[in-house]
């Protein structure tokens, strides 16, 4: 069975749905608050969200969400969503750091020629030599102990942004964070 979120974070509302929509009904683009993936959510009449609001999309009564219209692309976001999709996904991060971090303490090989670490922008073959001999002393609690205990390693958060969105983009075909599950 398919991985669902029970929430989501919302990047966009559309008091009016989309141009050309047959249906003008209020939505909401948003992305999943643990599989990552983007949604256009039918948003009830007389609700108002904006960008970061936290939204139940699971199988019990919702509040805020009249139904999911469907799982949508990258390249469907509105340019507002995309551009407040760095400081969604950050916030996310910082909710659910422990998930994350761990990431850098179990990481493995993809291939006999690329390790899953190399996938991260910004870290080459040195810096993924450091990261798994520097976790082998003992694991990474969090992002400032990875950044405090691997020398010149960029901001381990933005990485891991900048990961996720290209994953969103579809650039590699490599899922490290976004789950490849069905629809919501």
């Amino acid at each position: 069975m398919p991985a669902k979120d029970d929430y989501a974070i919302v990047l966009d509302f559309l008091h009016s749905g989309r141009p050309g929509d047959r249906k003008a009904e209020p939505i909401a683009q948003a992305v999943g608050e643990k599989y990552l993936n983007l949604l256009e959510l039918a948003i009830k009449d007389g609700v108002q969200l904006k960008s970061g609001d936290r939204v139940y999309i699971g199988s019990d009564k919702r509040d805020q969400v009249q139904y999911i219209r469907s799982r949508i692309d990258y390249r469907d976001l509105t340019n507002f969503a995309k551009g407040n999709m760095e400081d969604v996904l950050i916030a996310l991060l910082g909710t659910d750091e422990a998930r994350f971090v761990d990431f850098f303490n179990k990481a493995g090989p993809v291939t006999t020629r690329m390790h899953s670490l190399e996938l991260l922008p910004g870290v080459g073959k040195k810096h993924m030599w450091e990261i798994i001999k520097v976790r082998r002393e003992r694991p990474f609690d969090s992002f400032d102990d990875l950044r405090k205990r691997v020398t010149m390693l960029p901001d381990p958060k933005k990485i891991v942004v900048k990961r996720i969105v290209e994953e969103l983009e579809n650039k590699d075909g490599h899922r490290l964070f976004v789950s490849m599950g069905g629809a919501q």
